[in-house]
């Protein structure tokens, strides 16, 4: 888990995939199971709101490519908190502290 932005509004955490060690755990069937797809994602926190939209899969992906793109660019906080605010729009689950 890393932490690639943190404002009054808005932050985002890299979830990255860690492996899961799956030898010697055997299902009911006698089998060892087969390595699982696990894959990385990011949380997007709007504090404003106190909901959060977690985007894995092509979500994730798309938000990588906007990632590389202000990387390139170096965009105002303005253009990232815009941009951040489109995808607090999807958000549905209010933060809950563990």
């Amino acid at each position: 888990m890393q932490m690639l932005y943190d404002s009054e509004s808005f932050v985002v955490v890299h979830m990255s995939p860690d492996a899961v060690e799956t030898s010697g755990i055997v299902l009911n069937d006698g089998a060892e199971p087969r390595p699982q797809l696990v894959r990385h994602g990011f949380e997007i926190v709007d504090k404003r709101s106190g909901k959060e939209v977690y985007l894995d899969g092509s979500w994730a992906e798309m938000f990588q490519e906007q990632i590389r793109a202000w990387q390139r660019d170096t965009p105002t906080q303005e253009e990232v908190e815009d941009a951040l605010d489109r995808y607090a729009g999807l958000a549905q689950h209010p933060v809950v502290v563990h």
